[in-house]
């Protein structure tokens, strides 16, 4: 078995991770259900690359993501932090000041209740089921409406829709920090929060936990959300994982719920967001072996609209969409089959993070940054010739090109769950021959093409946002006859199942996104007398790490440019 450890750090991260572990906990439920698609009963995904087994002290038997999540105090709602609904610690823990002999006024916010989603879970679990007739059905119905309601209308935390049972090693809350406190917006406010050693050593007991029980560990996927002051907390976890782990891959997905895309309200917010960012790229992207940049300002107003109804103000949302296209690259690592995965690419459909790694790094480059692009829902093979439709994949990744003829691209592709026209499932050979004829019809092909092939799509769970339009069917076929006028958007109780695409791509479509980040660290950062160079000092950077920070990013541009590199040399 090769085993993922995950790390979520970061507001929007865990609401990602929340949607995330929601679909695995879907895709365990279907596999064991007699009634359910033989697409899921039948998947070739090995779930324990994921999860750990385990009991309690009790002696009762646990199934646990191999997660470590970080994020704010307070941001855990009515979930303790050992992983059971509670007191979260934030509320429950005495305050203690060893230095302080004089009067302590102690302020205890309210604990926050269950939703009735969450009410609904702790019933399941404490009465068996007793839905043998028509009329409980029907009364279920009117339940689950009600519980799909209640999520639509009243998600705060990302807890309030988790249906996922976490270890208690799991949840972690960071001092320094609070979910109400908008001032840990930008890299330099974490310098205090860092700087504790207690904390970013229990941080890092609580990784080795999981990564010590692995018996071979194939990586560490890093979700986190780097709009703000999480952003540092996580250069400095991922710089301890390098060191402790040298030669174990990390795959960092940087996460950004649209709200942080809005308008800055002053010059100086706005030179302090430029500079986050370039001082945020440049750290992270040093210590991760592939980094994969998702957020788009505007999903409503994306490519994804005509199927998706989105509203970027509610990061349950959002991060179901980035959740959805992370669940969809994972895949490989899962998949147990071994057959080829494509004509065109010397290697199998199920690959581990290593593989993937050196796939997309085969030029010999470190620390790659790949655009994600996503097919949500994938497109049938309906073409007279039944070819796919490449072009139905659309960038999540911000502040790119859209330029898609790079002749020296690298990318894996992962393809699942796909339907023929007629609304079968179509074969894995089908989709493969149908996506090697599409590639083969191109006018500039990628320089190398890796292709993973699932017949298992992606499972909508109760608690997933009602974001899709009235035009997808409840296998997730988009359907040429429907009326959009009257019809509310649909959720779970409408769409069961959605087949999907997903692309990591290394190309020098990703350059303008590097450039923006290089260009602002040299014209605001390095600069003599600038006021980003003071912002830079106040954040703890000397002069000779912002040149250095200056000069990897400077570096990462040049890769795009081989031919100036070769240039200078011979000079």
């Amino acid at each position: 078995m090769r085993e993922v450890v995950t790390v979520q750090v970061g507001g929007f991260a865990n609401f990602v991770g929340s949607h995330f572990w929601n679909f695995q906990d879907e895709l365990l439920g279907l596999a064991d259900d007699p009634a359910a698609d033989a697409a899921f009963r039948a998947a070739p995904l090995d779930m324990d690359a994921l999860y750990r087994a385990g009991e309690t002290l009790q002696g009762v038997s646990t199934y646990c993501p191999r997660l470590v999540s970080v994020g704010s105090r307070g941001s855990l709602g009515s979930l303790s932090s050992s992983g059971t609904s509670g007191l979260s610690s934030a509320a429950a823990q005495e305050l203690k000041v060893p230095t302080w002999s004089g009067n302590v006024t102690r302020s205890v916010a309210k604990p926050h209740g269950r939703n009735l989603f969450l009410e609904s879970l702790a019933e399941g679990e404490q009465k068996p089921s007793t839905g043998d007739g028509a009329g409980n059905d029907s009364q279920k119905s009117v339940e689950d409406k009600e519980l799909v309601e209640c999520l639509e209308n009243g998600v705060n935390f990302w807890t309030d829709y988790t249906k996922v049972q976490y270890h208690p090693q799991s949840l972690y809350e960071l001092n320094g920090s609070w979910t109400n406190f908008d001032k840990f917006d930008h890299y330099g406010t974490a310098r205090e929060v860092v700087s504790e050693w207690s904390q970013m050593e229990e941080m890092n007991e609580r990784l080795r936990f999981f990564v010590e029980e692995c018996d071979h560990i194939q990586g560490i996927q890093f979700i986190l959300d780097d709009s703000g002051g999480f952003s540092s907390v996580a250069a400095h976890y991922l710089e301890n994982i390098a060191d402790d782990y040298t030669n174990t891959p990390v795959l960092l997905y940087c996460v950004r719920d649209p709200v942080t895309h809005g308008p800055p309200r002053t010059q100086r917010e706005s030179m302090t967001r430029s500079l986050h960012d370039a001082v945020s790229f440049s750290k992270l992207s040093s210590f991760c072996n592939l980094m994969v940049p998702i957020g788009l300002p505007s999903l409503s107003q994306s490519y994804f609209s005509p199927f998706l109804s989105i509203q970027d103000v509610k990061p349950f949302h959002s991060s179901a969409v980035s959740a959805a296209a992370i669940h969809s690259v994972t895949v490989p690592f899962r998949l147990q089959n071994a057959g080829p995965a494509s004509n065109f690419a010397h290697s199998s459909g199920n690959i581990d993070i290593g593989e993937l790694v050196h796939i997309i790094s085969g030029q010999g480059w470190q620390n790659m940054v790949t655009a994600l692009d996503v097919a949500m829902p994938a497109p049938s093979l309906t073409d007279g010739n039944g070819l796919w439709n490449i072009k139905s994949l659309h960038s999540l990744t911000p502040e790119i090109s859209d330029e898609d003829e790079d002749p020296y691209s690298v990318e894996s592709l992962v393809v699942h769950g796909v339907m023929l026209a007629g609304g079968q499932r179509a074969s894995i050979s089908q989709v493969k021959d149908s996506v090697c004829s599409a590639y083969e019809g191109r006018s500039t092909k990628p320089k190398f093409s890796h292709l993973s092939v699932s017949p298992c799509p992606l499972a909508i769970p109760l608690p997933f946002p009602s974001i899709f339009r009235s035009n997808i069917g409840r296998h997730g076929e988009i359907l040429s006859n429907h009326s959009e006028r009257t019809q509310l958007p649909k959720g779970s109780l409408d769409v069961e199942s959605v087949p999907m695409a997903a692309r990591l791509r290394s190309s020098n479509a990703i350059l303008p996104f590097i450039e923006r980040r290089s260009l602002s660290l040299q014209k605001l950062g390095v600069a003599r007398g600038t006021l980003g160079s003071q912002a830079l000092r106040d954040w703890g950077f000397g002069k000779e790490e912002i040149e250095d920070m200056s000069e990897h990013l400077s570096k990462m541009v040049r890769m795009f440019h081989p031919e100036d590199g070769l240039t200078s040399d011979s000079d």
